[in-house]
């Protein structure tokens, strides 16, 4: 298969207030060309739509774990945190150098934002290993 683009749906009973939440307290930019909820995290499109097969907040918050590798961690857990998301967790270490910040979107989803630092490495990421439990 050769992708040409991804494209995440967030689907959601109120889809612009989660696009203006990640647009405005996440602070992804908007991307031209995909409609109007949607936006750009790091080459991805990130859409938001409602769906008539859901009803209130998120069941399993973490079935799903949007992942927004960043230069500078620390800067970007503070601006966030200081929008006034809540954070669940906070600049964990991971084994294979990732340190992660999780925090909840206003239907319950995780989102993490998280730094890749191999030097803090204790060792080899392996498949499967729960790494961003």
């Amino acid at each position: 298969m050769e992708v040409q683009q991804t494209i995440i749906n967030i689907t959601s009973t109120e889809p612009m207030q989660l696009y203006e939440f990640y647009r405005d307290k996440i602070g992804l930019p908007e991307l031209e060309g995909m409609g109007e909820l949607a936006l750009n995290a790091g080459g991805a499109a990130l859409t938001f739509d409602g769906h008539s097969e859901i009803a209130g907040p998120a069941r399993e918050p973490a079935r799903y774990l949007v992942n927004l590798m960043v230069g500078d961690l620390g800067k970007e857990h503070d601006r966030i945190v200081a929008a006034g998301v809540p954070c669940i967790r906070d600049k964990g270490l991971e084994f294979w150098g990732g340190i992660i910040s999780t925090f909840v979107d206003p239907d319950g989803n995780y989102i993490q934002v998280m730094e890749y630092d191999p030097t803090k490495a204790t060792e080899p990421a392996a498949a499967g290993t729960g790494a961003s439990e």
